[in-house]
């Protein structure tokens, strides 16, 4: 790699996630102190959204950090972080809104969230070993296991890049079932959005460092093939 492909992978990988995280914080603090007209909190928005949608036996947790949230599919449980699950602000309701939209994906089998399930545990152990296998294949020369190392690494970008769609369509349904269900206003709307492009973009962010990661090494395994 040349002086300038290094310096555009370094401002990739240090630059681009800490802009992103930036941004999701800026729109957080901005919006979480700005209510919504239905004045209704991040833990009720997602009971009534849950409920419109025949979600009757997913269950709503609070747990503890700083959108920390998340939905666990195997338990059928939307988690909620204290300032989500008792907020009453257009913060509280976009996040909650979106991590119901995992759960309504759930519900109908969305194909890439199955996928993303699928590919899982492969991702999760390829995102462990692969720098592992890298450096011990660089360490013994043996090309072949470096190979293998980037293969594992494929395995854990792909399943960064799965998970856009992904992302991306539970915001989609999100701002869908605020509108319909009368939680926010459509003067809202355009500040609702902007909570959830905010985060979509973390995922974006590190997609980005995940392929450009992989690039490198595969640029390197072809140098020296």
């Amino acid at each position: 790699m040349t002086l300038g492909q290094y310096l555009i992978y370094f401002a990739i990988l240090m630059i681009v996630p800490v802009l992103a995280q930036s941004k999701v914080k800026s729109a957080y603090n901005k919006y979480s102190k700005i209510g919504t007209s239905s004045q209704k909190t991040g833990a009720q928005v997602a009971r009534q959204i849950l409920d419109d949608n025949g979600l009757f036996d997913v269950q709503i947790e609070e747990v503890k950090g700083t959108l920390s949230d998340h939905y666990d599919p195997r338990k059928k449980v939307v988690r909620l972080s204290k300032g989500i699950y008792h907020g009453r602000s257009m913060a509280s309701s976009a996040v909650a809104a979106h991590e119901v939209g995992h759960a309504i994906q759930d519900s109908e089998s969305y194909a890439f969230l199955n996928f993303r399930s699928a590919l899982f545990p492969i991702a999760n152990f390829g995102s462990n070993v692969s720098f592992i296998l890298i450096i011990a294949g660089a360490l013994m020369q043996s090309m072949n296991l470096v190979g293998i190392g980037i293969a594992f690494m494929a395995v854990a970008v792909l399943f960064q890049i799965v998970t856009l769609p992904v992302e991306f369509n539970a915001s989609n349904r999100a701002m869908d079932q605020l509108v319909a269900s009368g939680i926010i206003m459509n003067n809202e709307e355009r500040d609702t959005k902007k909570v959830l492009n905010a985060a979509a973009l973390t995922y974006v962010a590190a997609a980005l460092v995940a392929v450009a990661e992989l690039i490198r090494f595969i640029l390197i395994f072809a140098s020296n093939d």
